[in-house]
């Protein structure tokens, strides 16, 4: 099974060949990292893991002056088979996934109700930042006329926020008012 960070490499080959670096860059650049952890020293372990399994194949290696050589690699016809097979599991069904905020959640009545809810509001204060980061890059993709194909994600990503973000404002509200009494 291709890990988050396998299917975005194999899907940045799909693009085009790539040395690791400019993968990585690219990632940045497109702010793939608020979808997958990455970084350089992964990012290169999953691709010799790619390559060692046929997913990507070695185009070429290359090298600029006194720096270390590159070596570019493109997606296989297995590695595009393996992103499709993997993309297909991923949008069809729901992962038995493990985020930290529903067991802190789980636990915050160990803490008195004044500490929980201004960690609630300094929560919400980054989700409304971060909400005001996502709309921007919709407003950037939008004036390039960038299709949304491209960056459904972030839709996605928007409507998770402003429901997380209703959710924590009904919570702290029924609080403050006693109706969950704490």
């Amino acid at each position: 099974m291709l890990t988050p960070l396998a299917v975005a490499a194999l899907a940045l080959l799909a693009e085009r060949p790539m040395h690791p670096y400019e993968m990585y860059q690219l990632m940045l650049h497109r702010r793939d990292d608020r979808l997958v952890k990455v970084r350089p020293g992964s990012l290169y372990h999953t691709i010799d893991r790619l390559a060692r399994a046929g997913l990507a194949d070695v185009v070429g290696t290359e090298r600029e002056g006194n720096r270390p050589e590159r070596t570019t690699y493109r997606v296989s016809a297995a590695g595009r088979d393996a992103l499709r097979e993997r993309l297909i599991g991923m949008l069809s069904s729901r992962a038995g996934e493990y985020p930290e905020f529903p067991l802190a959640l789980s636990q915050a009545h160990h803490l008195p109700a004044q500490d929980a809810t201004a960690l609630l509001a300094t929560r919400i204060d980054g989700l409304r930042a971060s909400l005001a980061e996502l709309d921007s890059g919709v407003e950037h993709v939008t004036s390039l006329s960038i299709a949304e194909k491209y960056w459904i994600d972030v839709d996605y990503q928007r409507a998770m926020l402003h429901a997380e973000l209703a959710w924590l404002e009904q919570l702290l509200e029924r609080i403050a008012s006693g109706r969950l009494d704490w």
